[in-house]
């Protein structure tokens, strides 16, 4: 599969890249940075896949994929989103996307996403599943919505997360704030289960989509 992949960090696409470096059935084709030079690509290319964040400037995502079907683009559509929550999720599946995944979801939950779109069905991930069968039910949303709880970092791990995301090792980390490489594991801990998390990278993506680092 020839993919197009539209996110506005780079971070993010460099670690989509090394997802893709070991499954050589999947090509990243072209990267683009918003919904606008997407539509440029798709214009001038043809893909059998596009992969695309919601949050993103001068042409959203949601705005990307309802260009692409006003415009009977021949495509499939993954998103790929740290917005968790019904009303972005709605609109989302309203378009006829093929699926929607979490950014912290992981490696292997990307690839199970992958293979069901590859076979013609669709994959969405457990939590939005669950969130839109909660919404049918009318029964109200599980209180552990990242987006509505308000994250509180200490400064301390403001200052480990910062150097998380300049790609420092943990034993840099320790360096240069003078503490222990477990001192360092232990607030990588702390923030994984204060975002909800699983790995560094979702905790890297989630740090970037809710402005938990100032420039």
């Amino acid at each position: 599969m020839n993919i197009l992949l539209v996110d506005d960090h780079k971070m993010v696409r460099d670690a989509f890249s090394f997802y893709f470096e070991e499954q050589p059935e999947y090509t990243i084709a072209d990267h683009a940075v918003n919904g606008q030079d997407a539509l440029d690509f798709l214009h001038s290319n043809t893909y059998d896949l596009l992969i695309t964040d919601i949050n993103m400037p001068v042409m959203n995502g949601l705005e990307l994929v309802e260009r692409v079907h006003e415009e009977k683009i021949a495509i499939k559509i993954l998103v790929v989103s740290m917005l968790d929550d019904m009303k972005n999720i709605k609109k989302m599946l309203n378009t006829g996307i093929d699926g929607y995944i979490l950014k912290d979801s992981g490696k292997s939950e990307l690839f199970r996403a992958l293979e069901a779109i590859k076979k013609g069905q669709q994959y969405f991930a457990p939590e939005v599943t669950k969130r839109v069968m909660e919404s049918m039910s009318g029964s109200a949303l599980t209180p552990k919505n990242r987006l509505t709880v308000e994250i509180e970092l200490s400064e301390r791990e403001k200052e480990v997360l910062k150097l998380i995301m300049d790609e420092k090792t943990n034993q840099e980390i320790a360096d240069e704030l003078f503490i222990s490489i477990r001192t360092v594991e232990g607030h990588k801990r702390s923030m994984l289960g204060k975002t909800g998390c699983k790995n560094v990278v979702g905790l890297t993506m989630y740090a970037i989509e809710h402005n938990l680092i100032e420039a």
